[in-house]
């Protein structure tokens, strides 16, 4: 059975997958998460991020896969299509680890945010 924390993580990564469509999805999932946690807000909002790109990692190793068979198969001489490839790749994996880190760090602000609004007691 999971812990209660580790439940309030999943919530709240599943209410930032639901309002992905909204450009503060994260700080709202992590202000559930942190909200419904009472305690830890920072922690459970990171961990709710967390769940909230577990849908993503299929998708980066699908593209990644790809970008790296151009990489391989494209080499037919010095500077063709293999070096662009791999500059892709490069570039995919930059941009997912900049996209994780503003998501971890949204959804863990809204911990706060969810914890700060319990302790108010405003909602």
């Amino acid at each position: 059975m999971a812990s209660d924390q580790t439940m309030n993580a999943i919530i709240g990564g599943v209410v930032t997958i639901v309002l992905s469509f909204t450009g503060f999805s994260p700080l709202l999932g992590g202000a559930v998460a942190g909200y419904l946690n009472q305690r830890d807000g920072v922690r459970v909002g990171a961990l709710a991020g967390v769940v909230a790109l577990v849908p993503l990692l299929p998708l980066l190793f699908i593209v990644g896969g790809f970008l790296g068979i151009f990489s391989l198969a494209g080499g037919m001489g010095p500077g063709s299509m293999g070096g662009m490839g791999l500059i892709g790749l490069f570039f995919g994996l930059f941009a997912f680890a900049f996209f994780s880190a503003v998501v971890v760090g949204m959804s863990a602000l809204g911990g706060y945010l969810g914890e700060y609004l319990y302790a108010e007691d405003v909602l």
